[in-house]
């Protein structure tokens, strides 16, 4: 279950707005790979799809700290630094996936995060919004879009293609704050992998979130209701 304090719900929400008129004023001037799709889709909504993941700094800082493993080093796994120790955990928790069939891995990679306590980012690191990596989050812990991100590329060691995920930031309607989720795309289906719901759910058995924008690696799109 999410644990938030009043300031940082508000962080959020001013967060929420600043990404919403930047990514409404934003989607336009990509014509080319901006487009409106048929029907509901995410939660529901309309999306408008846009290439220019230049917007969103944290998300790219968070994959080329992830990339970029030349730097790690030998230490014990007791040590609050993530090293080389704690990465072949995490790749041997991996492995011991690979012979699952994909709706086990996703359902287990879900457990295996959602274990993680929660803590925000003023707390954690001292700013007011950072985008971890799995290496820190399994290390260090971390708040709702750590734990997106670090399901997220465990599924893509796994070998999902990034096109079918998603880390969605929503607003949770029920307790009136910011929320970010993974979604994996399975056939017609739109798994949520949700650190506040134990089980892998279907999107449209969710009616109090409402998406704002969703991306991967390919692009992003702004959620319309």
């Amino acid at each position: 279950m999410i644990k938030s304090s009043a300031p940082g719900r508000r962080r959020i929400s001013r967060l929420i707005v600043l990404v919403t008129l930047g990514l409404a004023l934003a989607a336009p001037s990509d014509p080319a790979s901006a487009r409106q799709t048929e029907g509901a889709s995410l939660f529901g909504s309309h999306e408008v799809r846009s290439s220019r993941l230049s917007l969103f700094p944290k998300w790219r800082g968070a994959l080329a700290r992830y990339f970029d493993e030349r730097k790690l080093a030998d230490a014990p796994c007791t040590s609050t630094i993530f090293n080389r120790c704690h990465l072949r955990e995490w790749k041997k928790f991996l492995k011991g996936l690979r012979g699952e069939t994909r709706a086990e891995q996703i359902k287990l990679v879900n457990q295996y995060m959602n274990r993680h306590p929660y803590i925000i980012d003023p707390r954690n690191y001292g700013v007011p919004d950072y985008w971890a990596t799995p290496r820190q989050f399994l290390t260090r812990d971390g708040d709702c879009e750590d734990y997106a991100i670090a399901k997220y590329l465990s599924l893509r060691a796994l070998g999902f293609k990034p096109g079918l995920m998603r880390i969605v930031v929503l607003q949770d309607l029920n307790l009136g704050t910011a929320h970010a989720v993974l979604v994996v795309y399975q056939g017609r289906r739109k798994l949520v992998l949700d650190n506040q719901i134990s089980t892998v759910i279907d999107d449209t058995v969710i009616r109090h979130y409402r998406p704002i924008y969703s991306i991967n690696e390919e692009a992003w799109w702004l959620h319309r209701m």
